[in-house]
């Protein structure tokens, strides 16, 4: 469905999505050239500083080469491109982008969950340099040189905090966009498993009914089919348009199945044919009494269509499993609720009902998605009675009694 749609975010949040699981070895590529040819630069800036040699060039080509493997074993790589990091600044080499092999190490361990791996490292990196600049110096390459200035400490210090940060915000924002595709992801199927069983529940009920009209018409015909002509003539008539019927409102429910945005071409059942459900009943040899009490509201669409199937599913286990004759359906319309009773006085016809029946657990299903409540059980007094009670927004225009 449109709305379950993921919508394209901004171009930093693509990149922070995809940070971490591109080829590795494409990133590590560029990293190497960018480091050969800054380290050059930075040789010509820094007149104080050891020449660049073959180990120099060496050292910057093993930082990217670890890179290619920060995905696999990213604990192992930041560290790895750490003491790296620690042998060229020892050695006197030149400052420059060979401190960013280890920011990438770093940033793809943060981001792979090695959250501790990535601060040791970077603890490392920063104990030994200021070791090197503030007491091994003296024995380390250049000649001559001094105590690094607590300036540049501060620096190096801000610079290993603020990689630290960016990759913390870049796990984290992963992490939470991680949870809202997941959440977005059982919502969805939470809607579609509702339309499945709002289907479910609409098939059952059309034709449990139907073919239970139909079932004893059926029978009606064939016991009378050479007795009395006309009146088998009459139960097929009736089957004939319980069918039609259930055809019909089958089709509306596959309809808004094929497609899901487009209104119903017909309006769904509710109380205002109740008659029809009457008159069905009858034709099934059930006679069905209505009794309304309170004032007759305009039902919204979904409480109007459960209390229609709720009465429908009522009655059609009456006429499949009861002995009994004759139903009562009493309709109490109150403020902010519609009761709805249906009672038989006939004993089970297939044996003894404790009200747990598929059918039953439909109706159950309805009222609960709705707010409301149903209960179906044997009476004292003998007979069965179901009874559903629906909340009604309490907006909900009145007409006159």
């Amino acid at each position: 469905m449109d709305e379950l749609r993921e919508r394209p975010g901004p171009p930093w949040r693509r990149w922070v999505e995809r940070a971490g699981r591109g080829p590795a070895w494409r990133s590590a590529l560029l990293v190497a050239v960018f480091t050969q040819i800054g380290a050059g630069w930075a040789a010509h800036a820094q007149s104080g500083r050891v020449a660049l040699d073959g180990f120099a060039r060496l050292l910057l080509l093993v930082g990217p080469a670890l890179l290619v493997v920060r995905h696999r074993y990213p604990a192992a790589v930041a560290y790895g491109v750490s003491v790296v990091t620690l042998v060229y600044v020892a050695c006197g080499y030149p400052y420059g982008p060979v401190f960013l092999s280890l920011a990438l190490a770093c940033f793809a361990a943060v981001v792979a969950g090695r959250r501790r791996a990535a601060w040791g490292a970077v603890g490392l990196l920063w104990a030994g340099h200021l070791l090197i600049g503030h007491w091994l110096y003296r024995w380390l390459p250049p000649d001559g040189d001094g105590p690094t200035p607590w300036a540049q400490e501060v620096g190096v210090t801000a610079w290993v905090l603020a990689v630290l940060a960016v990759s913390e915000l870049v796990r984290v924002r992963r992490e939470q966009w991680a949870r809202e595709r997941s959440e977005r992801a059982a919502a969805a199927k939470r809607r579609v498993d509702e339309e499945r069983l709002r289907i479910a529940r609409e098939l059952h009920d059309v034709l449990a009914h139907s073919i239970s009209v139909i079932n004893v018409q059926a029978g009606v015909g064939l016991a009378l089919l050479d007795s009395d002509p006309e009146q088998a003539r009459s139960a097929l008539t009736v089957i004939k348009e319980a069918s039609k019927e259930a055809l019909g409102e089958v089709r509306q429910v596959l309809d808004t199945l094929r497609s899901p945005g487009e209104a119903p071409r017909t309006p769904a059942p509710g109380l205002d044919r109740l008659p029809e459900l009457v008159e069905q009943a009858a034709a099934a040899g059930l006679r069905v009494e209505v009794t309304a009490e309170g004032e007759a509201p305009v039902l919204p669409p979904g409480v109007d269509l459960a209390a229609f199937r709720i009465l429908q599913e009522a009655l059609t286990n009456v006429v499949r499993h009861s002995g009994a004759r004759t139903a009562r359906i009493r309709l109490s319309r109150r403020p902010g609720l519609l009761e709805l009773c249906v009672d038989d006085d006939g004993p089970a016809a297939g044996g003894a009902s404790d009200g747990s029946g598929s059918g039953l657990v439909g109706m159950r299903e309805r009222a609960a998605a709705l707010g409301g409540a149903v209960e179906a059980g044997p009476r004292p007094d003998g007979g069965f009675r179901v009874t559903a009670t629906l909340p009604l927004p309490s907006t909900a225009p009145r007409e006159d009694p």
